[in-house]
């Protein structure tokens, strides 16, 4: 019964740990609210791409098309407009409207190279939303779904098995098996199948140290090395202390947003920075 608690305050804490960095990263959907005619809405505006033109969607996400129905932001006189460059870049703003379709108000960003980005904002009702912090969309190629659910669910499952092995040190319980598995689950996700993520979705195996900024990458990284030390030194007296150790850089690390400081395309020397 004890170890069945065990298991539920560990997942517990790893579905935390993995919604709110899921929640924080710079490829999760914006929020925005807006008014129109006296009405409040809250539509979402994505930040991330794949490579075909991305359809920006005004749809209200708390009430659907019923009772508010945002086509009547056309009885301001005034059709939505969304408003987009090149980022980072200095260049003027191409402004396209939005049009009335499948019961909802849509427009199209232009796809960009891999790791190409957009910086956009809307105009709704004739009021300006995020013009002075525009959203940022990066474009990347679709990853097949036999490279990315392995990543996700052994990653998952090398924050699980840490927790595990951190909640077994906290109550003088046998941890070796635990902190063994979380070390092979978590340079399985993390070195064999995050590589793979990685080149699927924007060409480059790494870019983290030394190659890249990429802070996915580099938490990883940081995170097997502390399990490393911990696996080596399994003999010492005071192991344990290692393993709680690497087992927070990991929490600590992983509460970093995901895909912060990824691979950008550089639209002067038209290549991928790393």
């Amino acid at each position: 019964m004890r170890k069945f608690a065990y298991w539920c305050i560990a997942i517990i804490i790893t579905l935390f740990l993995s919604i709110y960095q899921r929640m924080t990263g710079p490829t999760h959907p914006k929020k925005v609210d807006i008014e129109l005619n006296g009405e409040s809405y809250q539509i979402k505006l994505p930040r991330s791409g794949v490579q075909h033109d991305e359809i920006i969607t005004l749809e209200d996400v708390n009430h659907g098309d019923s009772p508010h129905d945002l086509r009547s932001a056309s009885i301001t006189g005034t059709v939505p407009m969304i408003h987009y460059r090149r980022y980072p870049t200095t260049e003027a703003y191409t402004t396209v409207d939005f049009v009335w379709k499948d019961n909802a108000w849509q427009a199209a960003l232009p796809v960009q190279p891999v790791a190409g980005k957009l910086q956009y904002y809307i105009t709704v009702g004739g009021k300006d939303y995020l013009k002075d912090e525009p959203v940022v969309i990066r474009f990347r190629n679709d990853v097949p779904a036999y490279i990315l659910i392995p990543h996700i669910l052994l990653m998952f499952g090398a924050m699980l098995f840490a927790v595990y092995a951190l909640m077994m040190v906290t109550m003088h319980k046998d941890y070796r098996k635990w902190l063994k598995i979380t070390v092979a689950t978590l340079f399985v996700g993390g070195f064999i199948f995050g590589p793979l993520v990685q080149h699927a979705a924007f060409g480059p195996w790494w870019t983290g140290f030394p190659y890249g900024t990429d802070l996915t990458d580099n938490k990883t990284l940081i995170s097997f090395l502390f399990f490393i030390v911990a696996l080596a030194t399994l003999k010492w007296k005071y192991n344990k202390w290692l393993v709680a150790l690497a087992v927070v850089v990991m929490i600590a690390v992983f509460t970093i947003p995901h895909s912060a400081y990824g691979s950008e395309y550089d639209y002067t020397t038209q290549q991928l920075k790393k």
